[in-house]
C-alpha cells in the first residue's frame, strides 16, 4: 500500500469535512423515511432523489475513508532545503513566453492550481521534484513541451 502526503492543514479539513458528510446521514435517512410514507415508490420522485442523495453521500464517506488509512501526514512547518520537495513552494519561469508562476507543491487530495497550490503527482509537480533554483525542466502539457526555469524554492507553513 503507497502512501499519500498531505499537510496537516489538509488532513484536518478532510476530517471536518468528513465529519459533515456524516452528520447529515441522518437527515437523508428522514427524508427517505418521508418519501416512503408517501406512498407508490415506483412513480415517487422525492423517494428516488433521497435515495440518490443517500448514493452520493456514501460514497463520499467511503472515499474520503479510504484514503484516510493511506495518508502521511506531513507538518510544513518542519521542511526545508534546496531542493524541491513535498512542501516546497517554488517560482518557475515559461521560457517561451516569460510567464511566471509561483506554486506549493502539496497532496492530490489537497491541491488546488487556482490557489496557487499543484499535487506532487501532477505533470509539473513530478517535473519539479528533486531539482534545485537555477536547473530547467520540461513538461508535457496539452499544448505540447514547455520548459521551465526554477528562479526560487522556499519552504513556508501553510496557511
Amino acid at each position: 500500500m503507497s502512501t499519500i502526503p498531505i499537510s496537516i492543514e489538509g488532513y484536518e479539513r478532510l476530517k471536518k469535512e468528513l465529519a459533515r458528510l456524516k452528520s447529515e446521514r441522518p437527515a437523508v435517512i428522514e427524508a427517505i423515511a418521508l418519501a416512503r410514507e408517501e406512498g407508490d415508490l415506483r412513480e415517487n420522485a422525492g423517494y428516488d432523489a433521497a435515495r440518490e442523495r443517500q448514493g452520493m453521500l456514501e460514497a463520499q464517506i467511503s472515499y474520503i475513508e479510504s484514503r484516510m488509512a493511506k495518508f502521511n501526514v506531513i507538518d510544513l512547518a518542519t521542511l526545508g532545503g534546496e531542493r524541491v520537495t513535498f512542501g516546497a513552494t517554488v517560482e518557475i519561469e515559461d521560457m517561451e513566453t516569460g510567464d511566471v508562476k509561483k506554486y506549493t507543491l502539496l497532496g492530490p487530495d489537497e491541491a488546488d492550481h487556482t490557489n496557487g497550490t499543484i499535487s506532487v503527482q501532477s505533470p509539473v509537480g513530478k517535473a519539479l521534484l528533486g531539482k534545485s533554483e537555477g536547473d530547467e525542466i520540461t513538461v508535457d502539457a496539452p499544448r505540447g513541451k514547455i520548459e521551465y526555469e526554477i528562479l526560487s524554492v522556499s519552504f513556508q507553513s501553510a496557511n
